[in-house]
């Protein structure tokens, strides 16, 4: 891994992209070992995500070439090491099953992470993350303190260095403010109900109107709420036989299931956003 990287781009489509990619990296000494592209036809755009060895440069050389070479194309690029797993926050309120998941799954090697802090505004899991050795800051949000609890949770975002912020059932709105800060680098999960069910208790109303499907949600988070660009879903089949309980627990299983694969290719870079949609290489 010490000398692999990950190439992201999108540009205006034209031909010869790919030509044009493979020899640049065949020209500076890079060999390929995984590529995928996608075209859209609707907006015109072209992205690429290339994996690749190279130990002649090193990362600010590979990124010197790369400014020169991406400029003529109109490119939007990110140069990732592979060996630098992802810095991560991890947010979380009073359910804790999607925070279990993420950290089980780090600690087995699934994610490619480094989780450097646990932020919540409940006191409920500082012994989980004792457990797996992860600081634990405990910062209480109320309508009076919410800028102030901000600004803390935002200083040890950058404190840490997190590249990535992980929503795993925060029951707090953010604000736009700290929206546009985390803006493509935080993930959210919630339940998604065919018809919605907003509010309290949202199995409890999904159980009164017998719904057929349980799913969830996972996607970037902007400060038009639960409508930012969608990374992952998945739904459960569920019928009359089933209780609430039931209906909770399925959709727990489901929402740590899908953020832990919305998670895994945000931090592999596979992820690239178009607009108010994404574009997942798996």
């Amino acid at each position: 891994m010490q000398h692999t990287y990950v190439l992201t781009l999108s540009c205006p489509d034209r031909p010869g992209i790919v030509h044009a990619v493979s020899g640049f990296l065949l020209e500076h000494g890079g060999n390929i070992e995984e590529a995928a592209q996608y075209n859209d036809h609707d907006t015109g755009l072209f992205f690429m995500r290339v994996q690749f060895t190279c130990a002649q440069l090193t990362h600010e050389d590979l990124r010197t070439h790369l400014r020169l070479f991406a400029e003529p194309f109109g490119m939007q690029w990110g140069l990732h090491p592979l060996a630098e797993p992802m810095k991560t926050v991890i947010f979380v309120s009073k359910e804790g099953h999607c925070l279990n998941d993420l950290l089980f799954r780090w600690k087995s090697g699934l994610l490619r992470l480094d989780i450097r802090a646990i932020i919540s505004n409940h006191r409920d899991f500082y012994q989980l993350a004792a457990g797996y050795n992860v600081p634990f800051h405990h910062i209480p949000v109320s309508a009076a303190s919410k800028a102030q609890a901000e600004e803390r949770q935002l200083e040890i975002i950058r404190c840490e260095g997190a590249e990535l912020v992980v929503l795993a059932r925060y029951m707090q709105i953010l604000s736009d403010r700290l929206c546009h800060a985390l803006a493509g680098q935080a993930i959210n999960i919630h339940h998604s109900f065919l018809p919605s069910f907003k509010g309290a208790k949202p199995y409890y109303q999904a159980h009164e109107r017998g719904v057929k499907l349980i799913g969830a949600t996972a996607h970037y988070v902007t400060a038009d709420l639960d409508e930012g660009p969608i990374i992952e879903q998945d739904v459960a089949r569920v019928d009359h036989t089933d209780t609430v309980e039931d209906l909770t627990a399925v959709g727990r299983d489901t929402e740590s299931q899908v953020l832990a694969r919305a998670v895994k290719w945000h931090s592999e870079h596979r992820v690239l956003l178009n607009g108010h949609k994404t574009v997942v290489f798996r």
